[in-house]
């Protein structure tokens, strides 16, 4: 097995970015992903951990799948077809990128209100510091089921694995996996939500993702999280092992 791809997402719910290498942390999620959130109205937050349904994220405005980000020093660049560019420094100039958003965000929904800075953890999609690891061999399972392509962005994952055998991954629950120079503990499935339905490269619906998993294996999960309890470096072409 081998790490075909990883990816960060700076502020949950809006913008994915690509890497090509990190160095992961015991404890802590993947450095700089989900290191933000944006509240939703009504919504008091103070960085601690939160669910999801909390924050501003895909499955409430599939249109904000199609956000890219990319970081360069203390500035992030947030991108998407319907507008223009936008760099700012995160958090101070959080109330920027809320602004930007708004127009790509549905009416009847709460209304984004103040980006808020996550602890350590990471305002990640399960309770502890998860880091997502994904098959590429699973996903071309699920696309001849689709039809078509899916694009990794649809599943805002942290590290894609190529070589293994579809779906091998849920067996690894409670087993350890060597990634590049890090150790990770499998914990959980990941189970898939409305975000993956819109397309990462329009942001407008056009896959019931949720649909196809549960018709072809009975369940809506795609991928597992995992937390790190060794440290080290993890870079696109690095060997994975379980251990």
């Amino acid at each position: 097995m081998r790490v075909s791809a990883l990816w960060r997402h700076p502020v949950k719910g809006v913008g994915a970015e690509r890497l090509t290498r990190t160095a992961l942390v015991p404890g802590r999620c993947l450095p700089g992903d989900r290191a933000f959130a944006i509240a939703q109205e009504g919504v008091e937050a103070d960085g601690s951990w939160m669910p999801c349904r909390n924050f501003v994220r895909g499955a409430k405005a599939g249109t904000l799948m199609a956000v890219g980000a990319r970081t360069e020093g203390a500035r992030t660049t947030f991108s998407h077809p319907e507008r223009p560019e936008l760099t700012v420094r995160l958090p101070e100039e959080g109330a920027r990128l809320v602004d930007w958003i708004a127009p790509l965000y549905p009416a009847n929904r709460p209304a984004p209100t103040r980006l808020i800075a996550a602890t350590e953890q990471g305002m990640t999609d399960a309770d502890f510091p998860s880091i997502s690891i994904l098959s590429d061999a699973s996903r071309a399972e699920l696309e001849a089921k689709v039809g078509h392509p899916l694009d990794r962005r649809r599943f805002r994952g942290n590290i894609w694995l190529e070589g293994l055998e579809p779906w091998a991954e849920w067996d690894w629950i409670g087993r350890r996996i060597r990634i590049g120079g890090a150790v990770l503990e499998v914990r959980e499935r990941n189970t898939r939500c409305r975000a993956t339905h819109s397309d990462p490269v329009t942001g407008r619906e056009d896959t019931d993702v949720l649909r196809h998993l549960f018709d072809g294996w009975g369940h809506r999960d795609f991928g597992v999280y995992a937390v790190c309890i060794e440290g080290g470096e993890v870079a696109e072409g690095d060997e994975a092992a379980l251990a």
